[in-house]
């Protein structure tokens, strides 16, 4: 059930059908299939559903009307919640939704929002889910919602959620994933400038719908892909407010948990930190370093424009990654400690199910779409995306005073510490000196050391401890720590108040 990861493919090498596909501007490509099926066995990472695109009862594509408002919006209660405390739905404050994209044929972005389980003056923190094309509700159910889900399906509150301490959305984007769907394929994404207006857009017809939020502050943050996703959209919400296009959204910062923002930087790191983690024995740490210069070659033809060069890039730097994972064998490359067991190396089948029931689509108001968890087209179609370095645009924010917190569990393969650690140090902007000249300092939770902090001005980089790819899932505490510490300005302070239960509803 490989379709079921949120952020994950950080590797599936190509297959022929993408190959081929002269709308993401390849043609006469090819690809060995047996190459091709030896690569999905390998890595886990291949969909099995394309995108969510709706046909009526004579097979045709038909458009699903939401009226002329933008944004419509239900208050809702989960079936099979277990709620101690009996709170009504208005108490609650969860809400579903669907935006008509502005500048879209007929495209629909699905989003759920939960008020804060603190304050309403809370900051408004958006979670966005990489893939690319995989849906943020794995975060929601199996990192930091309000709600963990049981194996009879039943949810309970989770204590750490990050509702705790936010007023928090998540969204299903690109078009295609999640509950997000469109009855054109023209609508289908291929970049970052489109990736980051339709999340603008879609923010913008948010805070009209509740403008009791506006002026909280806003934050953005992510995991995996997002590290491409979250800097673009920072970008563009920071030139709309130059601009004042709009209404004016009050972003404070934003963070990427074990992302891939800058992958020259990033591949280059991977043969290092297997080497180090005992992956991979000298020997093979030479062999497969030989690829580095055609992958790095590839990379800078690629360049920030999504060329066809960036293919080249995406099977030479990938095939760095194979070797690795051939030669660890049958390791979870989202945490090393563990093995891979299944199709994502986890089990996330509760949560398909929970929402493919009707029952729970009722609830949510989605009529009968079916739930995609990570859609193959959408990967596809972003193919050309995957070695753009989006690191170019954060100095930017940086000198503005726009806050970046970097976050990376030690036990993830795929979008390792190391790297994440090295394009941060190498960034250049007005405090880079400084900031590398920092030294790493605890981050403690509880008088227990949770990880290592560094921090200069607005920059931060934090290597947590005991945990992989999804932080908020492996070390929930701490993650919920994280952020309440980081949006409140005292991140490098031990945190002095014990985190505390849900709250009573």
């Amino acid at each position: 059930m490989e379709n079921s990861m949120l952020f994950l493919p950080l590797i599936v090498l190509l297959i022929a059908p993408i190959a081929s596909t002269t709308k993401i501007g390849v043609e006469n490509a090819s690809f060995p299939s047996n190459l091709a099926k030896k690569m999905i066995r390998d890595f886990n990472l291949f969909p099995e559903r394309s995108i969510n695109i709706l046909e009526d009862e004579n097979g045709g594509l038909r458009s699903s009307s939401i009226g002329e408002k933008k944004l419509v919006e239900k208050r809702f209660v989960f079936p099979n919640f277990v709620d101690t405390s009996r709170a009504s739905v208005e108490d609650l404050g969860h809400h579903a939704g669907y935006y008509q994209i502005e500048h879209s044929y007929a495209a629909r972005m699905f989003y759920f929002f939960f008020e804060s389980r603190g304050h309403k003056t809370d900051p408004v923190v958006i979670w966005l889910t990489g893939g690319p094309g995989c849906s943020s509700e794995l975060a929601l159910f199996y990192e930091n919602g309000p709600f963990k889900i049981e194996k009879n399906s039943s949810l309970v509150w989770n204590d750490y959620g990050w509702d705790q301490a936010s007023n928090l959305l998540f969204v299903d984007q690109p078009t295609g994933t999640g509950f997000s769907y469109t009855s054109d394929k023209r609508d289908i994404r291929h970049d970052e400038q489109g990736v980051s207006d339709d999340l603008y857009d879609f923010l913008q017809a948010f805070f009209k719908e509740h403008p009791e939020y506006a002026k909280n502050d806003f934050f953005i943050t992510g995991e995996s892909y997002a590290g491409h996703y979250i800097p673009a959209f920072a970008a563009r919400v920071h030139e709309g407010n130059k601009a004042k296009q709009g209404i004016h959204i009050n972003l404070k910062g934003f963070a990427i948990g074990n992302g891939l923002t800058d992958p020259l930087v990033q591949y280059k790191a991977y043969t290092d930190y297997a080497l180090d983690m005992g992956l991979i024995k000298e020997s093979d740490y030479t062999d497969i370093n030989r690829k580095l210069p055609a992958c790095e070659t590839a990379i800078k033809l690629c360049g920030t424009d999504g060329t066809t060069a960036c293919m080249a890039a995406y099977l030479a730097c990938n095939s760095i990654f194979s070797s690795i994972k051939s030669i660890a064998g049958n390791i979870n490359h989202y945490d090393i400690r563990k093995q891979c067991e299944g199709r994502l190396c986890y089990d996330f089948s509760d949560m398909e199910d929970f929402l493919s029931k009707k029952s729970v689509k009722d609830a949510l108001g989605v009529g009968d779409i079916d739930f995609v968890s990570c859609s193959s087209v959408v990967y596809q179609a972003m193919i050309l995306d995957w070695m753009r370095n989006l690191e170019i645009g954060i100095p930017r924010l940086l000198e503005d005073g726009i806050k970046l917190l970097v976050y990376a569990g030690e036990y993830d393969l795929i979008c390792n510490w190391l790297g994440n650690s090295r394009w941060v140090h190498a960034m250049e902007w007005s405090g880079q000196k400084e900031f590398v000249a920092s030294v790493d300092a605890p981050f403690e939770v509880d008088g227990s050391e949770a990880g290592l902090l560094k921090s200069h001005g607005p920059l931060s980089f934090l290597k947590v401890h005991d945990a992989g790819h999804m932080v908020p899932m492996d070390q929930p505490k701490a993650a919920l720590s994280m952020l309440k510490r980081w949006t409140r300005g005292s991140l490098s302070e031990s945190a002095a108040e014990p985190e505390s239960n849900v709250s009573s509803m």
